[in-house]
């Protein structure tokens, strides 16, 4: 992998996005920054001098020396940028304002944003932490940036299980790194034949999710914090089949990446409202688009924490045929 540029981040005027690009088209690891990280690093290289900048799962760093800037990163190959290069770029970039990009995200951007570690007083609070609490149930108890946000597998499949639909958001804005992931995991969803065949709509405007909240039912939940509208998009998917056919991945494109989404808020502390109960055409107007809503994802941190529903048990789910 090759240091390749810096680039604007999705959800804000201040972050930024550090890209590399490997052989393949395909092949591409970013690192996003917000605000405050990115004023650190710019600090760093203003200087001139080398540093140290923890990541905020507080295991990968970013190491800033004389000749070779490394990003350590959890459960992921080490990245390099030759630091006279990256000085350059980031410095140049940091002098002009930035508007955010587009939501059609790159993959592979699951690396939360850095700070300058001050000392070890977090890292000593976070060996302390139950080892056998979940990943889930420690971000729901703690402060969020206090935890790590790695996932092993394990880790993972206590996302499913301990994941709660919230009809009740709390007021807390979520950062702009979170919500970055969260459009991340739908943009590496699969699909059928890459072509992925959705839009996603990030409702900011309070207007607008009020309007929603009229087209989804009168759900009151629905002008949540975040409100992410996935609408299929069958003109992407450019395969060989009936337009009915075509209508049909589109729709499992956009449910698939709708579903990566919600897993991605459970994987980071927040929580989820999945609505589907909504007036289609009225979506459509709203949002200015002959496209087709799918769903819409209410997401933010809940008003109460709450454990997770019990279930069918699975011999009651599956059936096998042998």
């Amino acid at each position: 992998m090759q240091f390749q540029t810096i680039e604007p981040s999705y959800t804000s005027k201040e972050g930024c996005r550090l890209v590399w690009k490997g052989v393949d088209e395909d092949d591409t690891d970013v690192v996003i920054l917000n605000k405050k990280e990115l004023e650190d690093l710019v600090e760093i290289f203003k200087k001139n001098s080398t540093g140290e900048v923890e990541l905020e799962d507080q295991s990968s760093f970013i190491r800033v020396n004389s000749d070779v800037t490394q990003f350590t990163l959890t459960n992921h190959p080490l990245l390099e940028a030759q630091t006279t290069d990256l000085q350059q770029q980031v410095l140049e970039y940091a002098k002009v304002p930035h508007e955010p990009q587009y939501v059609y995200i790159g993959s592979k951007e699951f690396y939360p944003s850095v700070w300058i570690r001050k000392d070890d007083k977090v890292q000593e609070k976070f060996s302390k932490t139950n080892q056998k609490q979940s990943l889930i149930e420690a971000i729901l108890s703690s402060e969020p940036e206090k935890i790590r946000q790695d996932l092993s597998p394990t880790d993972l499949f206590r996302v499913f299980a301990t994941r709660r639909s919230t009809r009740k958001f709390d007021k807390t804005k979520v950062e702009d790194w979170k919500v970055d992931k969260i459009l991340s995991a739908a943009d590496v969803a699969p699909t059928a034949g890459n072509f992925q065949g959705f839009q996603v709509f990030l409702i900011k405007n309070k207007n607008t999710k009020e309007a929603l909240v009229e087209a989804a039912n009168k759900q009151p939940y629905v002008n949540a914090p975040v409100v992410l509208v996935f609408c299929t998009d069958p003109s992407r998917v450019k395969l060989k089949f009936p337009p009915e056919i075509l209508e049909k991945f589109s729709l499992q494109d956009a449910t698939i990446a709708a579903a990566f989404s919600l897993l991605a808020a459970s994987g980071v502390g927040l929580s989820t409202i999945w609505i589907g109960m909504f007036d289609e055409e009225k979506v459509r107007k709203i949002l200015g688009t002959d496209l087709r809503p799918s769903s819409i994802l209410c997401i933010g941190y809940p008003d109460k924490k709450k454990p997770p529903k019990s279930r069918r048990k699975l011999k009651e789910l599956i059936k096998v045929i042998e």
